[in-house]
């Protein structure tokens, strides 16, 4: 299997054992294969927010009270840190998070007024979910087999992430 063939069950990067391909409501095997291609973008996407969120939670509880940001005024548990961030830099974090998402939808989405109305949030054929072209440190391995390799560990990581992430929230 190389992650660029064709979008099937069959040859999807993320898969381990002993699990396998796991999909106990069976949502894969109902959908075709730009369904897919919008299912796996959707779980690469959330898992890279995850994983910076659990980081984020991480980083956040160590450094309380002693960084040099905000002259260390920004205390408690990590789950309030960002309501005590203050005023005009919410905004801006939002700017720099509105930037990137319009920059990976030009990049992955067909235009709107191009797809037809039965098919919202419809992927560029060429594009390969969660693939931005963002690699600054050049370490996209070249061979089909070892790319499927680190995309599963993305996966997994992010899988990961996203339990741990839901967590740290209900904690």
């Amino acid at each position: 299997s190389t992650a660029m063939n064709a979008f099937t069950v069959d040859n999807m990067p993320g898969a381990l054992a002993p699990m396998g391909f796991f999909d106990p409501l069976g949502f894969a095997e109902k959908a075709d294969e730009k369904t897919l291609k919008r299912y796996r973008e959707a779980e690469v996407t959330h898992g890279r927010v995850a994983m910076l969120a659990a980081v984020g939670f991480l980083v956040g509880e160590a450094v309380e009270g002693s960084s040099f940001l905000f002259d260390a005024q920004i205390t408690g548990p990590a789950i309030t840190h960002f309501l005590q961030v203050p005023d005009g830099w919410d905004a801006l974090i939002v700017g720099f998070i509105a930037a990137a998402e319009t920059q990976r939808v030009q990049i992955g989405w067909v235009d709107p007024k191009d797809a037809s109305y039965d098919q919202p949030g419809l992927l560029k054929d060429d594009y390969y979910p969660g693939d931005i072209g963002f690699d600054p440190l050049m370490i996209r391995p070249e061979d089909p087999e070892e790319l499927d390799l680190m995309i599963t560990k993305e996966l997994q990581n992010g899988r990961l992430a996203m339990l741990a992430a839901a967590g740290f929230l209900a904690q």
